[in-house]
């Protein structure tokens, strides 16, 4: 009755009152889902063959297909709305400090841990191991990048815990097992477990000899004795993995840094007081449960000699920085792969953005920087794989990569912001997937070591073995067949190394950015097709390009097969 009254009153006004719609939606990108990252990264898979991984495609082909379903992405997503939560005491009192995380972050943990990418090199000892664990983390972590913290961190400490053989002995089975076990146990009661680093503090930040956490002996003293453990971490991720790698003094604020097998349980069962303080509310990273925590008396076993602290950490930092570089080659790859999707669906001005000539540079800028980038990660696991035995490939391993982390992880930065204007202000929304990657894209240029201390890390590896920049510019000229602008690079690297040590210290990230830029260089004219290989020596030797995406000198067509070659979807 009050419809048809409100109806009448209307008429009478000239108001004509209809059912129709305001609007109908078209010209709206659908979801990118249903697809395989694996098969459709050509780059990806013919490095994998090329360095020796090539018995692994088939696995990597059906984790791709995983990945590109609607369930994976659902989580993804879901671990970073529904982010972890810090219980420390449980509701009759006792002190639990216990963090509960989303199914979906432990869906994404066996993800990971399904394809062994947590120890895959140390578990299946072959030739190739390092590149398909390389290659199956690159693909996850293009999905989701909080849940690759606890498995980067357990990868850097199975290394340093082989030493010691007692004690690996029980941990080897539940560190390689190829399934995720969320309880909250003793280390010993699971069967599978995850290792965490306790390094940074209040005071110190980046600078471990800061540190004035105390370990006093409990019982026996020396390497595998037990001790007591008094002080913070600023910094510790993971707070829920089974036992933590931690750097405390030994006896007193001024003894040697030592390294100590902390576990989240004593052995009687009872809770180690690892006392989380609080969770870190961070920009991005968001599924990942970063705290601080206090040792109060804290159970702590020695791992390798007194004072061997320094060492140690640089030992599982080197890993961590390799996954630096994965991770932001991921998110390079994420970006572009969005953005080609986009702009294949969107229409403006009356034709698709893709066919838009000032789009087509964008693109084919976002497609080199990202191949650049997954040769140049391929290439450092080969590295990582035969530094023990060859000389070449330990310079890579300790010069390069540093280099690395600092440019790959600062490019991943820029690129983000750039696919996100391609997808406009859709791309601004929480809804889509541009706003995360984008708030995921600083982290690995912070995490181990920001870009000042990379770029020092170069310098001091460089000083430590002087013989190392020698095979590298020897090996990058070899690579590069006598390109000019490589060899123009070479030799202003070679210059910059004659200066004086402040003077090089002083350009310590120009000398960083060169050589990260022409090892790349090399590795495009080497493995990559002719055309993309001149596009970017062109624009990233030849003009210093660097700072804005969209700026390449190409012909049309050739823009448009560059970036059409990217990605095989």
């Amino acid at each position: 009755m009050q419809s048809d009254v409100l109806t009448f009153i209307a008429r009478m006004q000239g108001i004509e009152m209809t059912d129709a719609a305001t609007h109908r939606v078209f010209n709206q990108v659908p979801d990118l889902a249903h697809y395989n990252l694996f098969a459709t990264d050509p780059t990806l898979r013919k490095a994998l063959e090329r360095l020796g991984g090539g018995w692994h495609a088939e696995a990597l082909e059906a984790f791709g297909a995983r990945l590109g379903e609607p369930e994976v992405q659902a989580w993804a997503a879901d671990a970073n709305r529904y982010t972890p939560e810090l219980h420390t005491h449980s509701r009759t009192g006792e002190r639990i400090d216990e963090v509960i995380f989303h199914p979906s972050w432990h869906a994404l943990l066996a993800l990971l841990r399904s394809q062994q990418l947590q120890a895959l090199p140390f578990a299946q000892p072959r030739a190739g191991a390092w590149m398909a664990r390389t290659a199956g983390y690159f693909l996850q972590a293009q999905v989701e990048s909080g849940s690759l913290c606890p498995t980067t961190m357990t990868l850097a400490s199975i290394p340093v815990l082989r030493k010691e053989t007692a004690l690996f002995a029980e941990l080897e089975p539940r560190l390689y097992a190829a399934q995720h076990d969320p309880r909250d146990l003793p280390w010993r009661e699971k069967t599978a477990i995850m290792i965490g680093m306790g390094m940074t503090e209040k005071q110190g930040g980046s600078d471990v000899r800061a540190n004035t956490t105390v370990a006093r002996p409990v019982s026996g003293e020396g390497r595998g004795a037990e001790y007591a453990l008094t002080g913070h971490k600023w910094f510790f991720s993971a707070p829920m993995c089974d036992a933590h790698l931690v750097v405390a003094r030994m006896g007193a604020e001024d003894g040697p840094l030592s390294c100590f097998f902390v576990p989240r349980f004593r052995d009687d069962g009872s809770k180690n007081p690892v006392q989380i303080q609080r969770l870190k509310d961070k920009l991005g990273n968001r599924s990942n449960s970063s705290s601080e925590v206090e040792f109060r008396d804290a159970t702590g076993i020695l791992i390798g000699e007194e004072g061997r602290g320094i060492p140690t950490i640089i030992e599982m930092a080197t890993n961590t920085r390799l996954d630096c570089v994965i991770g932001s080659a991921a998110i390079l790859r994420a970006a572009l792969v969005q953005a080609l999707h986009h702009t294949r669906h969107r229409m403006a001005f009356g034709r698709l953005l893709a066919d838009q000539p000032l789009m087509r540079n964008v693109l084919a800028d976002l497609a080199l920087e990202s191949e650049a980038a997954t040769l140049l990660m391929m290439e450092l696991s080969h590295a990582f794989e035969h530094a023990d035995t060859d000389p070449l490939a330990a310079a890579w391993k300790r010069v390069v990569t540093p280099a690395a982390k600092f440019w790959i992880c600062k490019r991943a930065l820029e690129a983000t912001g750039e696919a996100m204007e391609v997808w406009g202000g859709n791309g601004y929304v929480e809804d889509g997937p541009m706003a995360r990657l984008y708030r995921e894209a600083p982290v690995n240029s912070i995490w181990e070591g920001s870009g000042n201390i990379m770029c020092l890390d170069v310098l001091r590896a460089i000083q430590r073995a002087p013989d190392d920049a020698s095979l590298l510019l020897q090996d990058l000229a070899r690579r590069a067949g006598g390109n000019a602008a490589v060899r123009a690079e070479l030799a202003s690297l070679q210059a910059m190394l004659r200066g004086s040590p402040e003077q090089l210290e002083t350009q310590a990230r120009r000398f960083a950015q060169g050589l990260v830029l022409t090892a790349q260089a090399a590795l495009m004219l080497a493995h990559a097709d002719a055309e993309n290989a001149e596009c970017f020596v062109a624009s990233r030797l030849g003009r210093q390009h660097g700072r804005v995406f969209g700026t390449l000198d190409a012909d049309e067509n050739v823009l448009k097969r560059v970036f059409e070659r990217a990605w095989e979807g």
